[in-house]
């Protein structure tokens, strides 16, 4: 972000919080005892939090907000890279690094459409509506609903609710596309009195040929580069919020055949002819499931080695490790890591590995809260028609995955 001069200053000054400041924007990982913020409020500026800021940058642009449990990144990165090859200006928000792509966020007074990934977490320690409640979509895409941020909504009944309000914010004549495979956002749906355009979609129709993945449309064929249910899915979805804004099918499905995925989705980070290391940002249990079957599904013929670090406030609570239960079973071989530091940090009460393993409930589950153990473990196995799959929030304290991966690979 250099040559936009957006690099951040270490340290919080006071002195840069002025009284000829139009406005602030304040992130959601900033306290609110943060000197800047208690400085701002002091000399009554205008402060924004991050999506808010975004609806006033965009309220008279036609919204395309994605929002669900999971896929939102990868759904918001399809329909961005689909709109660029087609020559459609547009505006964006998205939470990675997009290949085309120079920055996650751009606003213009000129492009029609804003395409905004949209994340049920709160939106800033002084305002705590989710993030998604405040974008007020044209058209909006519901994924998927599976608990998640149990640190702000404590049940799941209470996390569900967030979904039925964003669905009751959809602008009047607007129009809803979900994936009518889940039974929650299906019940919404159901109950829905909005006067919205409701659009269901679910996979869309594919065959496999050895390892290539083609969608298949009107007796076309179209090769892509991504795979496992969840991306067919997510392709459907994107698909019919593009036909929304005047995308043909054709159109679309020969667009999304060059996408390559969005930064630690299924991210590959090194490859040989019998062996691939992947990365991806999974770290809930729906996702957990999802990534680790879509590999799997993907290579039959090889061990699967799935590798995930328990990182977030919710992984990381006793009373939310249950949903665990089978999250990555049909993997050969399940490591779990999570770092008691960080639950320490998080002012969390402290788990066992015994803990984690009930919670996980597959025998082919081993724990660590070692590092230097795991990547012991990791390092005596022989890659030769294995994959190994990398799932996290974190950085498992650190590791460099491209020069780990690398080893691993090289070493065979």
């Amino acid at each position: 972000m250099a040559k936009y001069r957006l690099l951040p200053e270490n340290g919080w000054n006071t002195k840069n919080i002025t009284p000829d400041i139009d406005a602030i924007i304040l992130g959601m990982h900033a306290r609110n005892d943060n000197p800047e913020l208690i400085r701002a409020r002091e000399l009554n500026l205008k402060i924004y939090s991050y999506p808010e800021y975004i609806y006033e940058q965009s309220k008279d642009k036609i919204r395309i907000v994605i929002g669900g449990s999971h896929g939102k990144t990868t759904i918001t990165s399809m329909i961005m890279h689909v709109l660029a090859k087609n020559n459609i200006d547009f505006d964006y928000m998205v939470g990675a690094q997009l290949e085309g792509f120079d920055t996650m966020v751009k606003l213009t007074k000129e492009a029609k459409y804003i395409v905004i990934e949209g994340d049920e977490y709160l939106s800033s320690p002084i305002d705590l509506r989710p993030k998604f409640h405040l974008y007020k979509p044209n058209i909006a895409l519901l994924s998927g609903i599976a608990w998640d941020h149990i640190n702000v909504f404590p049940t799941f009944e209470n996390y569900v609710e967030q979904f039925e309000v964003f669905i009751n914010l959809i602008e009047k004549n607007g129009s809803l596309i979900y994936f009518d495979g889940d039974n929650e956002i299906t019940n919404l749906v159901k109950k829905s009195s909005k006067n919205i355009k409701f659009i269901p979609y679910n996979t869309h129709k594919y065959i496999k040929e050895q390892e290539n993945i083609y969608l298949i449309d009107n007796n076309k064929k179209y090769k892509i580069n991504v795979f496992g249910q969840h991306n067919l899915q997510n392709i459907n979805g994107a698909k019919n919020v593009c036909k929304q804004i005047g995308i043909s099918d054709n159109d679309f499905l020969s667009a999304i055949s060059s996408f390559k995925g969005a930064n630690k989705r299924l991210q590959v980070l090194q490859s040989n002819n019998n062996t691939t290391i992947f990365l991806d940002f999974a770290h809930s249990p729906s996702k957990l499931k999802a990534t680790t079957n879509a590999v799997k599904e993907q290579y039959p013929e090889r061990d699967l080695i799935a590798c995930m670090e328990l990182h977030t406030f919710s992984s990381l609570k006793k009373d939310f490790l249950p949903q665990y239960n089978g999250a990555m079973k049909n993997a050969t071989k399940a490591f779990v890591y999570f770092n008691p530091k960080t639950i320490e940090h998080k002012k969390l009460e402290q788990i066992t590995k015994g803990d984690v393993k009930t919670a996980f409930n597959s025998d082919n589950v081993t724990v660590f809260t070692d590092l230097n153990e795991l990547k012991s473990e990791l390092e005596k196995i022989n890659y030769q028609n294995k994959n190994l799959l990398f799932m996290s929030s974190g950085n498992f304290s650190g590791i460099n995955f491209n020069e780990y991966s690398k080893f691993l690979i090289e070493k065979n």
